[in-house]
């Protein structure tokens, strides 16, 4: 068999680096007015009209893939997710996941061995998530009735105790997307404590091995 990359996967490995940068974008634009309330209305207006600029960008690449891919229906259901999140622009804190596209930034520099890998996996999925769900739920709650996560520090807070599944209670969403947002980094935060318990582990079992085999 063949092993040439794909039509779709060469597109997809020269915008790579320009995605990562228009996602980086989009986070500052998306964040800007979520931590700075009381920022200059022109520049709000700016920074929206740089997001669906950025939204836009993402909807052509996606295009632009089932374009060249061999089999488009086949090739559209699998990245279904990527059409939710493009045929859904309204819901300002679910587009945050279109920096996902850090993940593929992740496995390239990802060092050569499996631990290594998982390794970088791991911490970047631990702080994207952590970053990007106190941002959210800052954008969810904090103008709502009752609401307990007023300021960046409370957030980002709520997200830690949240993503590390501790969840001490003294912050948390009173709002339906909020509560949205916090299910969805409960589950992120059980598969990252599974994942660093099986790094560890992997870890433990590859030094003995090490160690019986020095002493053969």
């Amino acid at each position: 068999m063949s092993s040439e990359p794909s039509r779709v996967e060469q597109w997809e490995r020269t915008n790579e680096v320009p995605l990562l940068l228009l996602a980086t974008a989009f986070l500052i634009a998306y964040a800007w007015p979520v931590l700075d309330p009381r920022i200059d209305p022109d520049l709000e207006t700016l920074l929206a009209y740089a997001s669906w600029t950025v939204w836009g960008a993402f909807a052509i690449d996606f295009l632009v893939r089932i374009y060249l891919a061999d089999r488009r229906p086949s090739y559209a259901l699998r990245h279904w997710y990527d059409l939710v999140l493009i045929a859904a622009p309204m819901l300002r804190p679910l587009r945050l996941l279109r920096l996902l596209a850090f993940a593929r930034i992740l496995n390239r520099s990802a060092a050569g061995g499996l631990v290594g890998r998982v390794g970088v996996y791991v911490s970047g999925v631990a702080l994207m998530s952590v970053v990007l769900g106190a941002l959210a739920i800052l954008d969810a709650e904090r103008d709502a009735p009752g609401a307990n996560i007023n300021t960046a520090g409370d957030a980002l807070w709520w997200a830690c105790t949240t993503v590390t599944t501790v969840g001490y209670g003294d912050r948390f969403p009173v709002t339906t997307p909020g509560r949205c947002i916090a299910v969805a980094l409960m589950v992120v935060g059980i598969a990252v404590v599974g994942s660093v318990t099986a790094l560890i582990a992997t870890w433990l079992v590859q030094n003995v091995q090490r160690e019986e085999i020095g002493k053969n």
